[in-house]
């Protein structure tokens, strides 16, 4: 008999550290995937100085809001943080760097 593989409809996420990357997101509101997905981590490449480095689960940058924060953190988090979540986004992933800052993510 045939061997059918487990994830044949990529129903089991098989993945420990995501399978996307979005670099060098600046200070603002950044989306980084309009669609139901998982946030990873934050790599911290340059701490900012004022703002709020944070993480929504929302589809849009302006949809971002308290209603929605799944993270946040200090503008003057360090460079060199890395910040692991591995939580479920049911609408998107908007990531939000604080002035002078700068991230990446890693998402699935």
């Amino acid at each position: 008999m045939a061997q059918i593989p487990y994830n044949t409809q990529a129903s089991v996420l098989t993945t420990n550290g995501g399978q996307q990357s979005a670099l060098n997101l600046a200070a603002g509101a950044n989306l980084v995937k309009a669609t139901a997905g998982r946030i990873f981590s934050l790599n911290v490449n340059t701490a900012g100085t004022a703002g709020t480095l944070a993480v929504y689960d929302s589809a849009t940058t302006a949809g971002a809001a308290a209603s929605n924060l799944v993270w946040e953190g200090s503008a003057t988090t360090a460079q060199g943080t890395v910040i692991v979540l591995n939580f479920p986004c049911a609408n998107g992933i908007v990531v939000t760097a604080p002035t002078g800052g700068v991230v990446a993510v890693s998402y699935v």
